[in-house]
């Protein structure tokens, strides 16, 4: 038993200071990673950095603080370091290999998160798809269409391709084409279109509303319509002109002609 106790005693002589310090660099070293952690969550918040991003820095910087922690403390009680370090650069470099997909996506959505093309709310197209955009995250972003259906697109679709945000601005230009037949008459066409323009108040008055004759086509004399309203106004006014053009022409008696063409036989001469 006194051997023993001697043992003891001898062991905790010759590697006692080396296991305090190692506890110390622990319990000091998780304080410090705590408070540097803290600091770039606040940096961020103050950067008014997404919380998502946020909270993923946050995390990745306290597991790298905390495994150089780590590596010091097993450093203090003599044990080689090195290896470790090998091992963990090693797995890291098989890790990127293995999710180069994920890493690009996580690369987008970190781009996506702070220059920000699209918001939460805004109707977009983009990787391909058009609709509200529900949620942006690390790795992919969800949208639902109009038809209530939900898309999770992944990062990197959205960023390698063009971006269109039908939201970005407070007012958009409704974009009409209406044709007339050849015969009908062009001035009061063009003054019943000037009319309901002028009668709708969701259209803007400034911009100044257009109306013009745009292309003589083949079955057709075609009025190009723009006028400019509030974003959210878009399709409701497009759906209402539409029908109010229509409604229009045909009590006035003009109408609006349907591609035809007219086939001109000859006899041949014997």
């Amino acid at each position: 038993m006194e051997n023993l106790l001697d043992k003891i005693y001898e062991w905790g002589a010759q590697y006692g200071m080396q296991i305090i310090g190692a506890i110390a660099i622990l319990v000091i070293g998780r304080i410090v990673v705590g408070i540097i952690t803290g600091i770039v969550r606040r940096l961020m918040k103050k950067a008014k950095i997404d919380g998502t991003l946020t909270s993923f820095v946050a995390g990745l910087t306290r597991i790298g603080l905390m495994v150089f922690v780590l590596l010091a403390a097993l450093n203090s009680l003599g044990v080689q370091t090195t290896s470790f370090i090998a091992i963990i650069g090693a797995a890291g470099l098989a890790v990127g290999l293995a999710l180069q997909g994920s890493l690009a996506n996580f690369a987008s959505g970190v781009m996506l998160i702070i220059f920000r093309p699209f918001k939460n709310g805004d109707f977009v197209e983009a990787g391909g798809s058009m609709g509200v955009v529900e949620s942006i995250g690390i790795f992919s972003t969800t949208m639902k269409t109009v038809d209530n259906k939900e898309i999770i697109i992944p990062n990197s679709n959205i960023t390698g391709s063009n971006i269109v945000n039908y939201s970005a601005k407070v007012t958009r230009r409704v974009d009409l084409v209406f044709g007339i037949g050849y015969d009908d008459d062009l001035r009061k066409a063009k003054s019943i279109l000037e009319r309901l323009l002028s009668e709708d108040e969701r259209i803007l008055k400034d911009p100044v509303p257009v109306v013009a004759v745009s292309e003589l086509a083949d079955s057709s004399v075609n009025f190009i319509v723009r006028p400019w309203v509030k974003t959210e106004d878009y399709w409701v006014v497009y759906w209402d002109l539409m029908e109010k053009v229509k409604l229009t022409f045909d009590a006035e008696g003009i109408s609006i002609p349907y591609p035809q063409q007219d086939v001109h036989m000859f006899q041949a001469a014997s």
